[in-house]
Formats: C-alpha cells, sequence, structure tokens
C-alpha cells in the first residue's frame, strides 16, 4: 500500500466500539440513577425490545452507528451484536430542521451543523432539550481547519425538536436513541460513531443538489469526495472503513479501501474551470524605462502591502490543490504613469482555478503611487511573487 504522510488517525474500528469487553450494566444503573431517566429506559426497553424481535434483530445492540444526511433531514441508526458481522438499519428519523447550509462548520456562531465523523462523548439526561447526546465537534479534522480561537462547540443530538446548529429529533425519538445509545455503551463500546453527510449521495434529487453547491463553492468538492467514499464504502460492506486525518485536516481513507471503490462512486467532482477572456489594454511598454529613482507603491506603504498580501492568502488558500499544501505564485503587472493597474498575468505557479481568482483580486486593485524617474511620474512594469498558503498563523483560512 503507497504509504501516505499521516499525522492523526481516527481508527474506525475504535469508533465502532471494538473495545468490546463482557457486559456490564454499570453505566445503564448509573443513567437509572436520573429519576425521568429510570422511567423512560423501562418504558423504551420495553418498546424496543419489541421491534427489535419484529425486526429479527438481537436486543440489546451492543453496537449501534448512526449517520445524518442534512439535506435530506434524516438520520439513521444501525445496530449489531458482534464487531464481524454486517450493521442492519433498525430505524430512520426524520430529523425536525437542520440549521445553515451544505458545508462544514468552520466557527462558533455560524449556525452550521458539522459534516464528518464523530463519536457521543456526552449522554446529558438534564438537558434542555429533553434528553442530548454531544459529539466530539471539534475533532482533529476541525480543530485543524476550522477557527482557532473559537471553531463552535456543544454539538448535540437532541430533543425538543429544535435546533440552532444541532441534529434535532422529537422527545420519543430521542428516548428510543438514548436508550439504545445506553445500553450499547453498557455492552462496552466506549466509541459510538455518529457520520455527518451532506446528502444521501444515491439519490438523484439529493446528488444534484449537492452537484449544484458545488459548482458555487468548488474547494467543498475534496471534504465531500471524502464523505461521499466513506458513503459508499458503508453502502458496499455494511462495515466502518479505516478513516484517518493527515497532515493538511483532510479526512483519507485507506488506499486499498479507496482503490476498490467504483470510480463512480469516488468523486464529487468540481466544474472544470472557465478562464475568463480578459481583455487586455494597449501600451507602448517602450515608455517604461530601465531604471528609475523611486519605484511604484502601493496605497498605503509597504505595511498595506504586507496586508493586502495576508487578505490575498486568507482569500485565496481554500482554492489550492489537494495536494498543495503551498502555491508561490509569480505575476507581473504593469502600473502605469497615473498610478493605474493594467494587464496582470501569471507567469507561473498555482492552479487554474486559484489563478483566476488572484487575476480578479489583481484587476481590481487600487491605483498605486507611481514610479517617479528624475522627477516624473513614469510607468512601470513590475514582478511580485505571491505565496498562498493554507493557513498561515494566526490566520483563519475559511471555507
Amino acid at each position: 500500500m503507497k504509504k501516505i504522510s499521516i499525522t492523526l488517525l481516527i481508527l474506525s474500528w475504535v469508533l465502532a466500539g471494538f473495545s468490546q469487553t463482557a457486559y456490564n450494566a454499570s453505566f445503564a444503573d448509573y443513567q437509572r440513577n436520573f429519576p425521568r431517566l429510570h422511567d423512560i429506559l423501562r418504558k423504551k426497553e420495553d418498546s424496543l425490545r419489541r421491534q427489535f424481535m419484529e425486526k429479527g434483530l438481537s436486543w440489546p445492540a451492543k453496537y449501534i452507528y448512526l449517520r445524518s444526511f442534512k439535506y435530506d433531514s434524516q438520520l439513521e441508526v444501525w445496530v449489531k451484536n458482534d464487531k464481524k458481522e454486517p450493521f442492519q438499519l433498525f430505524k430512520t428519523y426524520k430529523v425536525c430542521a437542520m440549521a445553515g447550509t451544505l458545508g462544514p462548520k468552520r466557527m462558533e456562531g455560524d449556525y452550521q451543523v458539522p459534516e464528518g465523523f464523530y463519536y457521543i462523548n456526552e449522554f446529558n439526561p438534564r438537558s434542555v432539550y429533553h434528553l442530548s447526546l454531544g459529539l466530539n465537534y471539534p475533532n482533529a479534522s476541525d480543530r485543524y481547519l476550522s477557527d482557532a480561537i473559537q471553531p463552535g462547540g456543544d454539538i448535540y443530538i437532541h430533543g425538543s425538536c429544535v435546533t440552532t446548529g444541532c441534529i434535532p429529533i422529537t422527545d420519543s425519538q430521542i428516548e428510543e436513541l438514548y436508550a439504545l445509545a445506553t445500553y450499547a455503551k453498557s455492552s462496552g463500546q466506549d466509541f459510538i460513531p455518529v457520520h455527518i453527510f451532506p446528502v444521501r449521495f444515491n439519490v438523484k434529487k439529493s446528488a444534484d443538489y449537492l452537484g449544484r453547491y458545488v459548482r458555487d463553492f468548488a474547494d467543498y468538492a475534496h471534504l465531500a469526495n471524502s464523505l461521499k467514499e466513506v458513503f459508499y464504502y458503508f453502502e458496499k460492506h455494511k462495515q466502518l472503513p479505516l478513516i484517518m486525518v493527515n497532515n493538511r485536516g483532510s479526512y483519507v481513507l485507506d488506499e486499498e479501501v479507496r482503490n476498490a471503490l467504483p470510480s463512480a462512486e469516488k468523486k464529487v467532482l468540481p466544474p472544470p474551470v472557465v478562464k475568463k477572456k480578459r481583455k487586455l489594454t494597449e501600451f507602448d511598454e517602450s515608455e517604461i524605462p530601465t531604471t528609475v529613482h523611486k519605484l511604484p507603491e502601493f496605497p498605503g506603504g509597504s505595511d498595506a502591502f504586507r496586508q493586502y498580501l495576508r487578505d490575498l492568502n486568507k482569500k485565496l488558500g481554500p482554492y489550492l490543490n489537494d495536494d498543495q499544501h503551498t502555491a508561490y505564485v509569480l505575476v507581473e503587472f504593469i502600473v502605469t504613469a497615473k498610478g493605474k493597474v493594467l494587464n496582470p498575468r501569471i507567469i507561473r505557479g498555482g492552479n487554474d482555478l486559484l489563478n483566476e481568482h488572484l487575476l480578479d483580486a489583481l484587476e481590481e486593485m487600487s491605483d498605486w503611487l507611481p514610479a517617479v524617474r528624475e522627477g516624473k511620474s513614469v510607468p512601470m512594469k513590475l514582478k511580485q511573487t505571491i505565496v498562498i498558503e493554507n493557513k498561515l498563523p494566526g490566520v483563519q483560512v475559511g471555507s
């Protein structure tokens, strides 16, 4: 298997609860110490036992797996009793509402539901939303890609059918789910996986909606591809694959797993980059002197230019290719004797999508102070290397 540079691992066999031990009801007993939960667990256990029997499933489930679909407003519950068995679908709940849009959560207050691979890390029987199960957002990927200071948190699956960035279901449904998770944890499943997808990739209406979204937000395609691979792996095997996080914060499937997927199930392809037909302004470059006494100056001086470059980095970082951590883009443009910026072009570096956005930015630059020769303003051709990184220290690159 081709070697991949990996800094963090999310082992899905751990998330699926393969730290299985002998049945230990201490966690369920602890939950029953809460008066409200004592009656809920008793009533729901009887109901769940009947439902499992009707579907030919063994009660209680020792392993559960949850996956949610934002656009489709669904939350699935999958169960099994042996780590080698395939998961079986127990039930699909209707999600009451989803805040935000497609795409990941990247900062506090954006009202986004996260997308990615998580697990339940909190049982809250005293929730103001009836009952709630907390998710480990921000996970390893989110900590790398989200706002370094305020990435947000407190993401739950909960009752009460209201939301500001969580996954809400009805009170009756959260009671069932809370009971299922309680018994699975008591059976030794310490990490109950919860995967949050933008859409059901195998539903045409949903896939078409995602395709239109990616056309407008091409930098989202990489995350959508990773989510799609995991979705189809589970669809085929009803088991969870090994999922890793690389040194850029991206999810990575084991290469053998990825290669086994049909090509149609691998990629949410961004649209091809359409290069603009940029009109060049006629200019007699013989007017440009070979030497000047003062170079052109960005409006506001060198400090303002450095800030402009930092802003470009923040704006253009998401357009790096998957295999690019840093791009060194050499650009060229003319500053006329009146300070106008003319005919910017890319000499080398970057990629098609990044370069199109960079040219847009250069064409919109404010007027410079022109070059000076012998006390007169003169035109000058400048070359500048612009460094675009995935993330600069202290600068958040959003998506």
